[in-house]
């Protein structure tokens, strides 16, 4: 559901928050983006969003990753979240076996080495510059690596907030 600012603006709080929702599975930054409004401007709602997500929490992190296929899969979901999954991911072309072998292989790795699914901010980006974050972000230790995570996933928010809010 596309929307322009000024009908996000007068919405109605649940009607707001579904508009949201499918941006990132964390019901604090919904919540904080709905009690905020009204914002007059699409960049102020965007700017908005980019700060609320700095205070989410690891655990709050933790399980919007649940919303999130891994890099290379397709989101097995419906509704708009999982729409925007499979076009974020495709740079990732599903028929190049080379491609899928190796990202299968590194996302193992990745779950292996830090206990939850590789996320990345795939849209505008190829296989390759994904496999390359990923064998860079392989050598990061654990806090590090939570932040990188965060930063990923709230560049994903944002950019599909900005394709919902205009």
């Amino acid at each position: 559901m596309r929307v322009q600012i000024e009908e996000f603006d007068e919405l109605g709080a649940e009607a707001a928050a579904e508009v949201l929702r499918p941006c990132v599975a964390i019901e604090s930054w919904v919540e904080a983006l709905v009690a905020g409004r009204p914002y007059g401007d699409a960049a102020a709602l965007h700017e908005a969003a980019a700060k609320q997500a700095s205070t989410w929490t690891d655990a709050e992190v933790a399980a919007a990753l649940a919303d999130h296929p891994r890099i290379g899969e397709r989101h097995r979901g419906s509704g708009t979240s999982a729409a925007m999954a499979r076009g974020e991911q495709a740079g990732i072309d599903p028929d190049d076996a080379d491609v899928q072998e190796r990202l299968a292989m590194s996302n193992r790795r990745y779950e292996e080495r830090f206990d939850r699914i590789y996320l990345v901010r795939a849209a505008g980006r190829s296989a390759e510059e994904m496999l390359a974050l990923l064998e860079e972000r392989l050598g990061h230790d654990d806090a590090t690596e939570r932040e990188v995570t965060r930063g990923q996933l709230a560049e994903i928010a944002v950019l599909r907030l900005e394709a919902l809010v205009a």
